[in-house]
């Protein structure tokens, strides 16, 4: 981080059959490697990229909810590693989302952020797909949160979460100046329905939107055996009136090629979203009540990681 902001990685993280509990270990070190080796200040994974961990027992790596209690038992152990890494490397890291069983018994879709201070905070998904509700029997969460960090303002929006446009407002009018979507889409359908969406949300809360997605193939799960997307970075496509500076007239700094793993980066600076919210060629961030029949937003709850 400097004076003239930070540097986001998205992953294009592929699902792959881990072989034991280091070979998982080691590939995430490799991937933070990579990543910070780029320069990152804060490193996105996507939604349920942590389901690739269901192949380290193979008795249950072929259930559905075999997989998911897999998984979510190993999550204590994945989210040491993921502090570890990032107290080492001096980077954010939001990791892969997973599905967490919690005490009423009910498992959660939920994504971890941790800073290099040693502190951490988690998203649940708040809106579940039909897959989730039907199949997986995963429930939602019931508040949504804002990460104070020292990057600045962060909310989570996870994957289907990001195409309902009052969730994002809420962060938004909490002090959000940058809403991380981690995705798992099987169809460009789908992740073309998150794109826009994080796009819509990037313009109308006037912020930046990083999307991660998870890529390829894995026929060995039930749970993620389709991945397709790109990573992209995106902001409102607009300029500062009277400045010479603006974001890209397409409102993309920065997207990967669909379905190559790897990482994507972008320069994201905080301090321009304030001067956009300000002085913008339009000001739909102040200008969201104006609409008819605009309503009361959902509570955000304020977790500082400083």
């Amino acid at each position: 981080m400097n004076a003239f902001g930070w540097q986001v990685a998205a992953a294009q993280y592929p699902i792959e059959p881990l072989a034991d509990w280091d070979a998982y270990a080691a590939k995430l070190a490799r991937w933070v490697a990579l990543g910070v080796e780029g320069g990152a200040d804060l490193l996105v994974f996507p939604e349920y990229g942590a389901m690739e961990l269901a192949a380290l027992d193979p008795s249950t790596m072929g259930d559905l909810h075999g997989s998911i209690a897999t998984v979510s038992a190993l999550l204590p152990r994945v989210d040491d590693l993921h502090a570890e890494l990032a107290a080492r490397h001096g980077v954010h890291i939001l990791a892969a989302s997973a599905p967490r069983r919690d005490a009423d018994g009910r498992y959660r879709n939920v994504a971890r952020l941790f800073a290099p201070n040693g502190n951490r905070g988690a998203q649940e998904k708040l809106v579940m797909t039909r897959f989730e509700r039907e199949q997986w029997a995963i429930a939602a969460g019931d508040r949504l949160r804002l990460f104070e960090t020292a990057l600045g303002r962060i909310a989570v929006t996870i994957c289907y979460d990001s195409e309902f446009p009052l969730l994002a407002r809420a962060a938004v009018e909490a002090g959000a100046e940058v809403l991380l979507v981690p995705s798992c889409t099987d169809s460009l359908h789908g992740y073309w329905r998150v794109r826009i969406g994080a796009q819509a949300r990037a313009l109308e809360g006037q912020c930046y939107v990083v999307q991660s997605p998870t890529v390829g193939e894995a026929a060995w799960s039930p749970a993620v055996d389709v991945n397709r997307g790109a990573a992209g970075v995106y902001g409102p496509p607009d300029a500062v009136r009277g400045g010479d500076w603006a974001m890209p007239e397409d409102g993309v700094l920065a997207l990967g090629e669909e379905g190559a793993a790897g990482w994507v980066h972008a320069r994201i600076d905080p301090a321009l979203v304030a001067e956009l919210r300000a002085d913008g060629g339009v000001l739909n961030a102040r200008h969201w009540r104006e609409q008819p029949g605009a309503v009361p937003l959902p509570p955000v709850e304020i977790v500082s990681l400083l």
